[in-house]
C-alpha cells in the first residue's frame, strides 16, 4: 500500500518523548482498528536514541505511520497542535505512548456516532487501568450523556484522552490545545468545544490507561496544579460547579507543594482513590468486576491528580 493508494478519514496522533518500552504495543493496537483509513501520525520530542529504532521498522512496513522528530521539545499542546498540523484527516484521535487501545472497532463505533450526529464534536469511551507490568487495576467511564458531561465538565475532565475521537475543523475553530497552559490541556480544549457543541462517551472500553512509577519533578507538579486553576478560572461562568471546582483546584495547588517524597509515595494510591470515589457505580468496577462507591457529581473532581502523579515526561 503506497501513500497515494488510501484516502484518511481519522488521524492518529501519538506522542512519545524518552519512554520507548510500550511504543510497539501502541502501535500495534492501532493496527489492529477495524477500519483502514486512518493514518498515524507519531510525534517523537527530544533525543532519546532508543525511540527511532523502534518506530523505523514500523514506518516501513505501513505507509500510514508517519514519524516525525522534533529534537527540541515542547509541552503537550505544542506537540499535539504539531501533530494535527500534520494530519490529513478529518477527524483527530489521541493515543497515549504507553497506553494501548483494547477495542477493535474503537474508531468503527465512534465515527458511526460523530458522523451520524452533527452536534456531536467528541465522541470518548471507557479506560482500563494498568500498573507498569499491564495488571488491571479497575475500570472506569465518564459521563455518557452530553448534559450530564457538560454538567461535571468544569468539576472533572469529561474525556479521556487516549480514547477520544474528535472533530478537526471544530478543534480549530476554538484554537486547538493552548500553548500556555502547563498541563490539562485536554480538559480546557474539551471546555472549548462544549461551548460549540457535544461531547459523549461511548460505553465500550477502548483503551488501557497506564499507572506506573514515574510522576514529573515537583516544579511540573506545581505548574500544572496552576494550570487547574487558570482553567477553571477561565472557564467558570460557562459552567455549572464553579465554587467547587475552584475550591478542589486550590487544595491541589496545595497538595502540589507538599514535599516531593509525600507526593512520591501516594500518588498511585490518590490515583486511583480519585476513581473509585468521584465516578458512579455503574461507571467504575474492579478487576473482580464489582462497583466501587460513589457520592455525587460535585465530588468528581480533582480532575489533575492522576495525570501529574502517575505519568512521567512533560508528554504525560
Amino acid at each position: 500500500m503506497s501513500e497515494a493508494s488510501f484516502t484518511v478519514r481519522v488521524s492518529v496522533v501519538m506522542l512519545t518523548m524518552n519512554r520507548p518500552q510500550y511504543l510497539d504495543a501502541a502501535i500495534e493496537s492501532v493496527r489492529g482498528q477495524s477500519v483502514a483509513d486512518w493514518e498515524l501520525i507519531i510525534v517523537h520530542d527530544g533525543v532519546d536514541p532508543r525511540i527511532a529504532p523502534v518506530v523505523r521498522p514500523w514506518v516501513e512496513a505501513d505507509p500510514r505511520i508517519r514519524y516525525f522528530h522534533r529534537p527540541v521539545p515542547g509541552n503537550i499542546a505544542d506537540a499535539m497542535n504539531y501533530g494535527i498540523g500534520k494530519s490529513r484527516g478529518g477527524y483527530i484521535a489521541v493515543l497515549d505512548d504507553d497506553d494501548a487501545w483494547i477495542h477493535s472497532d474503537k474508531l468503527r463505533l465512534q465515527l458511526e456516532q460523530i458522523e451520524l450526529r452533527p452536534g456531536i464534536l467528541a465522541v470518548g469511551g471507557g479506560a482500563v487501568v494498568v500498573d507498569g507490568s499491564a495488571r488491571e487495576a479497575l475500570r472506569y467511564q465518564k459521563p455518557a450523556d452530553p448534559d450530564e458531561c457538560r454538567r461535571c465538565a468544569l468539576i472533572a475532565n469529561p474525556v479521556i484522552h487516549s480514547t477520544v475521537l474528535f472533530r478537526k475543523e471544530a478543534a480549530e475553530e476554538v484554537g486547538l490545545y493552548d500553548v500556555g497552559l502547563a498541563g490539562y490541556q485536554d480538559w480546557d480544549l474539551w471546555l472549548k468545544l462544549m461551548r460549540q457543541g457535544d461531547i459523549m462517551n461511548l460505553s465500550s472500553y477502548f483503551a488501557t490507561y497506564r499507572v506506573w512509577d514515574g510522576g514529573g519533578s515537583s516544579r511540573n507538579v506545581r505548574a500544572n496544579a496552576w494550570s487547574a486553576v487558570r482553567i477553571v478560572n477561565r472557564h467558570g461562568r460557562h459552567y455549572e460547579g464553579r465554587v467547587v471546582a475552584m475550591a478542589a483546584s486550590l487544595m491541589y495547588l496545595m497538595f502540589a507543594h507538599l514535599p516531593s517524597g509525600v507526593r512520591r509515595r501516594s500518588y498511585q494510591s490518590l490515583s486511583r482513590l480519585k476513581k473509585r470515589f468521584f465516578f458512579p457505580p455503574k461507571l467504575i468496577r474492579n478487576h473482580h468486576g464489582q462497583t466501587a462507591p460513589f457520592f455525587s457529581c460535585f465530588r468528581n473532581h480533582l480532575p489533575v491528580i492522576p495525570a501529574t502523579f502517575v505519568r512521567s515526561g512533560p508528554h504525560a
